[in-house]
């Protein structure tokens, strides 16, 4: 599978070392291209790097990976492009960061993964890798034991199951939530968010915070 990341930071970096081990393609992008190329060339052969537009046009599934306040700045032909395709949404809303777009994130009953899918109309969103700090994704991917556990939440259950596998190509044990609107329980500040909960630890956790919302 050719997988896209736009926002390749620390977390898609991770993500894209795993994923090419597991036999992916990845196509990686963001705002600082000559960094990035030098990095893809590091990735080896199965790694090149373009500008987000072209990332998602050419990808089969993309992760998007960008500060929560840069995703209304998207340019229009990488939004369209992204229609139709499965997109794994790591972005959290920090108001401190993102200002007034972080607050409307945060504040909606809906949760951030909603406030996404609005606007990227025709995308199929799924909540993904948002809880889990990237230091915590490069020391424990790939244990043997109960392994990180990664919450997912999607309106598409075909998309649940495609994320669920790329989870565990990438080293972690999926944990699908349900409906989109149920990431509100695993946005930042909740019981999940930075706990770097195993896969069943997080099960109790997203239970507790069920209960509570």
């Amino acid at each position: 599978m050719k997988i896209g990341i736009i926002g390749c930071g620390h977390v898609g970096s991770v993500l894209a070392r795993n994923w090419i081990q597991a036999g992916h393609e990845v196509i990686v992008s963001s705002d600082h291209p000559e960094m990035l190329k030098a990095f893809a060339k590091k990735l080896g052969p199965k790694a090149s790097f373009a500008p987000p537009e072209e990332a998602a046009e050419l990808s089969a599934i993309v992760l998007l990976s960008i500060p929560f306040g840069q995703i209304p700045k998207l340019n229009p032909r990488t939004v369209n492009a992204l229609r139709g395709k499965i997109i794994m949404d790591t972005c959290n809303p920090y108001p401190e960061r993102d200002g007034k777009v972080g607050i409307e994130g945060l504040n909606q009953n809906t949760g951030s993964g909603v406030w996404v899918a609005k606007h990227l109309p025709g995308a199929i969103i799924v909540k993904a890798f948002n809880t889990v700090h990237y230091r915590v994704l490069e020391s424990e991917a790939f244990r043997q034991a109960d392994p990180i556990g990664i919450p997912l939440a999607s309106d598409d259950p075909k998309a649940l199951q495609v994320v669920s596998q790329l989870v565990r190509e990438a080293g972690f044990g999926p944990v699908i939530i349900g409906k989109l609107a149920r990431a509100k329980d695993f946005d930042n500040g909740t019981p999940p968010y930075a706990s770097g909960a195993s896969a069943g630890e997080l099960e109790i956790l997203l239970g507790l915070a069920r209960k509570a919302a």
